[in-house]
């Protein structure tokens, strides 16, 4: 029913940048906020960043400064602009929407399958 799709992943030196996309297709009555969270190797899924609606944004203390979030004008789009990346910013990362797809059920959270961030030292 609904399809998040993640690119522009991939390796990075350290002190470089990358700009990761996400686009949310399918039934989208309200999305209600859209999000990227990732997971290194060996360690829980975190929070990376996360942009409601309205605009309201917040990051994970580690990305502040680094990272910005922000939506697309079809509103169904999110990117994640990743500069100054570290080798601890490697991991997977995965797109994430709470996304409601009818007026008669509240929201729920969908999935991408991920895009690999690599940063070399």
């Amino acid at each position: 029913q609904v399809q998040l799709v993640e690119s522009g992943g991939g390796l990075v030196q350290a002190g470089g940048s990358l700009r990761l996309s996400c686009a949310a297709s399918g039934i989208l009555f309200s999305i209600n906020a859209m999000a990227w969270y990732r997971q290194a190797p060996g360690k829980q899924r975190e929070l990376v960043a996360r942009v409601t609606s309205g605009g309201t944004t917040n990051y994970a203390d580690s990305v502040k400064g680094r990272f910005t979030i922000s939506r697309g004008n079809a509103k169904n789009t999110v990117y994640l602009q990743m500069n100054n990346l570290e080798p601890e910013d490697t991991a997977v990362y995965y797109c994430n929407g709470n996304i409601q797809i009818s007026r008669v059920l509240g929201t729920s959270d969908y999935w991408g399958q991920g895009t690999q961030v690599t940063v070399s030292s």
